[in-house]
């Protein structure tokens, strides 16, 4: 706020200035230099900054995620989000915490979800799609939950082509990924993959490398309190020889790497959209959260299954203690009988 002089010569008075005074194309070109988190803040002091701020919200949402471009996710925000492209970003920008809350069955039937995949190899966008599953039918529900990005049949020549980016050369440390599922009934969305991968593995045959982005959440089986991790993973799949990315999969599993079926994935999917976010602003802390987590989930695995080995091997061996007698027994009895 400007001093003034005052009239008698003495001291100055202060004088409020409203924002509104400055011209609008102003306040939009410097709101378009903010980053999400400072736009989020600039634009709540102020109702007049909040309604200048809406077609920035657009731009930055198809400048951080590019197949949000896509027509039908313009239709979906306009219909069923409050804010449209400013409550999508809300949504999926903040990283997901573990815990989401206890959901039982899914809290809005929907009859669709819409997957907004985004590849980039340093800086630059080599994979970019949206993706609608259908999740109404019987078929959907009862079967093992997976979404693939790159079709079975499409080449993955044909998946390079659609970008104009150099091919996957080196993929440690340089992959990011961002896998936003926008579900229309709730108006809610969640960005399920960790922004760098949490594995990278080459196929000792094949040659392949495969890189998985993972994010570990919490659900609550029907009938029990105790929350039990599962694994939101993402699979992507390059050539070995010319790197080109071949598959794009996710896929929702348990402790014991058995994939949930649609029911029950979209009970976490949507517990997790209607759960808390971390901080908005990323660090290299949070990334690394994101991996020990995954190693945390990954140990808690092995043990399971360990546990599971050795009961079954007590059950085999209580088997053998009991069967033995019970031959020993029959023979013993056909032998007396053939006397």
């Amino acid at each position: 706020m400007p001093l003034q002089p005052s009239t008698d010569g003495f001291r100055p008075s202060r004088r409020s200035a409203d924002i509104r005074a400055l011209p609008a194309d102003v306040l939009v070109h410097i709101l378009s230099l903010l980053d999400g988190p400072t736009l989020a803040s600039a634009t709540s002091a102020s109702s007049y900054l909040h309604s200048l701020s809406q077609p920035l919200w657009r731009e930055l949402s198809n400048v951080t995620w590019p197949s949000t471009t896509d027509p039908r996710v313009s239709c979906v925000l306009s219909a069923s989000f409050p804010d449209a492209f400013h409550s999508l970003f809300s949504d999926a920008f903040p990283r997901l915490c573990s815990i989401p809350p206890p959901l039982f069955a899914p809290c809005a039937p929907t009859d669709r979800l819409l997957s907004a995949v985004d590849l980039h190899r340093g800086g630059n966008l080599i994979f970019s799609r949206l993706v609608e599953t259908e999740t109404r039918s019987g078929w959907f529900l009862s079967s093992p939950f997976r979404i693939d990005a790159l079709d079975s049949n499409e080449s993955p020549h044909a998946a390079k082509a659609a970008s104009s980016s150099p091919a996957v050369k080196s993929v440690e440390g340089e992959l990011t990924l961002s896998w936003v599922v926008i579900n229309p009934a709730s108006g809610r969305a969640a960005d399920f993959s960790s922004r760098r991968p949490v594995s990278v593995q080459r196929h000792w045959l094949s040659g392949e490398i495969q890189v998985r982005f993972a994010t570990v959440l919490n659900r609550f089986p029907a009938g029990s309190s105790e929350a039990e991790p599962v694994q939101v993973g993402i699979l992507v799949t390059c050539e070995g020889g010319e790197e080109h990315v071949r598959e794009v999969s996710l896929q929702v599993e348990d402790l014991e790497g058995t994939s949930l079926n649609g029911r029950d994935s979209l009970v976490v999917l949507q517990g997790a959209m209607e759960g808390h976010r971390g901080k908005k602003r990323e660090t290299k802390e949070e990334e690394e959260g994101e991996r020990q987590r995954y190693l945390e989930f990954l140990e808690r695995k092995r043990l399971k299954k360990e546990k599971k080995m050795r009961n079954e091997g007590r059950l085999d061996m209580a088997c053998v203690l009991i069967g033995v007698p019970i031959f020993a027994a029959f023979w013993a009895f056909v032998i007396v009988m053939l006397c």
